[in-house]
Protein backbone atom coordinates (compact mmCIF):
# COMPACT_ATOMS: atom_id res chain seq x y z
CA UNK A 1 0.00 0.00 0.00
CA UNK A 2 0.91 3.37 -0.77
CA UNK A 3 0.31 6.55 0.74
CA UNK A 4 0.73 9.83 -1.49
CA UNK A 5 -0.88 13.08 -1.48
CA UNK A 6 -3.92 13.05 -4.02
CA UNK A 7 -4.62 14.23 -7.60
CA UNK A 8 -7.28 15.87 -9.68
CA UNK A 9 -7.59 12.14 -11.73
CA UNK A 10 -7.90 10.79 -8.31
CA UNK A 11 -10.86 12.65 -7.32
CA UNK A 12 -13.40 10.17 -8.80
CA UNK A 13 -11.91 7.09 -7.15
CA UNK A 14 -12.11 8.83 -4.15
CA UNK A 15 -15.96 9.46 -4.66
CA UNK A 16 -16.61 5.98 -4.99
CA UNK A 17 -14.39 5.06 -1.76
CA UNK A 18 -16.35 7.46 0.04
CA UNK A 19 -19.91 6.70 -0.81
CA UNK A 20 -18.81 2.54 -0.12
CA UNK A 21 -17.82 3.72 3.31
CA UNK A 22 -20.35 5.93 4.44
CA UNK A 23 -23.45 4.37 1.86
CA UNK A 24 -24.29 7.67 0.45
CA UNK A 25 -23.23 10.76 -1.43
CA UNK A 26 -23.47 13.33 1.70
CA UNK A 27 -19.18 12.91 2.65
CA UNK A 28 -18.51 12.71 -0.78
CA UNK A 29 -20.15 16.06 -1.37
CA UNK A 30 -18.55 17.52 1.34
CA UNK A 31 -14.95 16.95 -0.10
CA UNK A 32 -16.30 18.12 -3.14
CA UNK A 33 -17.05 21.38 -1.28
CA UNK A 34 -13.62 21.58 0.74
CA UNK A 35 -11.75 21.05 -2.38
CA UNK A 36 -13.34 23.94 -3.69
CA UNK A 37 -12.60 26.01 -0.88
CA UNK A 38 -9.63 27.89 0.57
CA UNK A 39 -9.93 24.98 3.58
CA UNK A 40 -8.40 22.64 1.37
CA UNK A 41 -4.22 21.80 1.22
CA UNK A 42 -3.84 19.21 -1.12
CA UNK A 43 -1.01 18.14 0.73
CA UNK A 44 -3.09 17.29 3.41
CA UNK A 45 -5.79 15.26 0.88
CA UNK A 46 -4.40 12.01 1.19
CA UNK A 47 -4.72 8.14 -0.83
CA UNK A 48 -4.07 4.98 -0.14
CA UNK A 49 -3.41 2.66 -3.11
CA UNK A 50 -2.16 -0.44 -3.94
CA UNK A 51 -1.61 -1.30 -7.93
CA UNK A 52 -3.04 1.69 -9.24
CA UNK A 53 -6.37 1.42 -7.14
CA UNK A 54 -7.37 3.71 -4.46
CA UNK A 55 -8.30 1.67 -1.34
CA UNK A 56 -8.50 4.78 1.68
CA UNK A 57 -9.01 8.25 1.65
CA UNK A 58 -8.00 10.64 4.20
CA UNK A 59 -8.37 14.63 4.46
CA UNK A 60 -7.34 17.48 6.93
CA UNK A 61 -8.19 20.60 6.01
CA UNK A 62 -8.61 23.66 7.67
CA UNK A 63 -10.93 24.94 10.06
CA UNK A 64 -11.22 27.86 12.69
CA UNK A 65 -11.15 28.10 16.76
CA UNK A 66 -12.61 30.56 18.39
CA UNK A 67 -11.81 32.05 21.79
CA UNK A 68 -13.60 33.17 24.38
CA UNK A 69 -12.24 36.41 24.09
CA UNK A 70 -13.50 36.35 20.59
CA UNK A 71 -10.44 35.54 18.70
CA UNK A 72 -10.22 33.52 16.05
CA UNK A 73 -7.22 31.01 15.15
CA UNK A 74 -6.60 28.50 11.99
CA UNK A 75 -6.37 24.94 13.36
CA UNK A 76 -6.45 21.51 11.65
CA UNK A 77 -9.40 19.04 11.37
CA UNK A 78 -9.24 15.43 10.02
CA UNK A 79 -12.75 14.36 8.64
CA UNK A 80 -12.75 12.17 6.42
CA UNK A 81 -11.25 9.01 7.04
CA UNK A 82 -12.47 6.32 4.94
CA UNK A 83 -11.17 3.22 3.57
CA UNK A 84 -13.31 0.79 1.31
CA UNK A 85 -15.32 -1.49 3.08
CA UNK A 86 -13.75 -4.69 0.79
CA UNK A 87 -9.94 -3.14 2.38
CA UNK A 88 -11.23 -2.40 6.21
CA UNK A 89 -9.55 -3.92 9.16
CA UNK A 90 -5.20 -3.96 7.27
CA UNK A 91 -4.45 -0.76 9.01
CA UNK A 92 -5.21 1.34 5.98
CA UNK A 93 -6.94 3.74 8.11
CA UNK A 94 -4.26 3.81 10.56
CA UNK A 95 -1.37 4.29 7.80
CA UNK A 96 -3.89 7.25 6.52
CA UNK A 97 -4.60 8.79 10.21
CA UNK A 98 -0.12 8.44 10.55
CA UNK A 99 0.86 10.28 7.21
CA UNK A 100 -1.71 13.07 7.73
CA UNK A 101 -1.05 13.77 11.46
CA UNK A 102 2.81 13.95 10.02
CA UNK A 103 2.03 15.80 7.29
CA UNK A 104 -0.04 18.50 9.28
CA UNK A 105 3.00 18.48 11.50
CA UNK A 106 5.32 19.23 9.24
CA UNK A 107 3.26 22.16 8.21
CA UNK A 108 4.05 23.79 11.45
CA UNK A 109 -0.32 23.06 12.61
CA UNK A 110 -0.05 23.23 16.54
CA UNK A 111 -2.86 20.29 16.72
CA UNK A 112 -5.37 18.64 15.11
CA UNK A 113 -9.32 18.34 15.87
CA UNK A 114 -11.86 15.98 14.61
CA UNK A 115 -15.07 13.92 15.16
CA UNK A 116 -15.03 10.25 15.70
CA UNK A 117 -15.21 7.10 17.82
CA UNK A 118 -13.23 7.64 20.52
CA UNK A 119 -12.07 3.91 21.05
CA UNK A 120 -10.52 4.17 17.24
CA UNK A 121 -8.73 7.65 17.42
CA UNK A 122 -7.43 7.14 21.11
CA UNK A 123 -4.94 4.29 19.38
CA UNK A 124 -3.79 6.98 17.68
CA UNK A 125 -3.02 9.69 20.62
CA UNK A 126 -5.93 11.61 20.00
CA UNK A 127 -7.69 12.91 23.21
CA UNK A 128 -11.00 14.45 24.48
CA UNK A 129 -11.28 17.82 23.34
CA UNK A 130 -12.15 19.28 26.82
CA UNK A 131 -9.03 18.82 28.07
CA UNK A 132 -7.07 21.49 26.42
CA UNK A 133 -10.43 23.59 26.36
CA UNK A 134 -11.11 23.08 22.79
CA UNK A 135 -15.97 22.80 22.60
CA UNK A 136 -16.68 21.19 18.75
CA UNK A 137 -20.24 20.94 18.53
CA UNK A 138 -21.37 17.91 17.84
CA UNK A 139 -24.77 16.88 16.16
CA UNK A 140 -26.97 15.64 18.19
CA UNK A 141 -26.79 11.93 19.47
CA UNK A 142 -23.01 11.98 19.39
CA UNK A 143 -21.38 11.31 22.21
CA UNK A 144 -19.18 14.35 23.78
CA UNK A 145 -15.78 12.11 23.92
CA UNK A 146 -16.02 11.87 19.71
CA UNK A 147 -14.95 15.59 19.75
CA UNK A 148 -11.23 15.01 19.81
CA UNK A 149 -7.63 16.48 19.64
CA UNK A 150 -4.68 15.41 18.63
CA UNK A 151 -1.35 17.90 19.88
CA UNK A 152 1.75 17.80 17.07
Amino acid sequence: MHIRSETHSDFGAVRRVLVAAFGSDNVADMVERIRASAQYDPELALVAEADGVVHGYVLVSGALLRAPDGSVRPIANLSPLAVDPSQQRQGIGGSLIRAATERAEDLGKPFVVLEGDHLYYSRFGFEHSTRYGIEIHLPDGVRPESAQVLRL
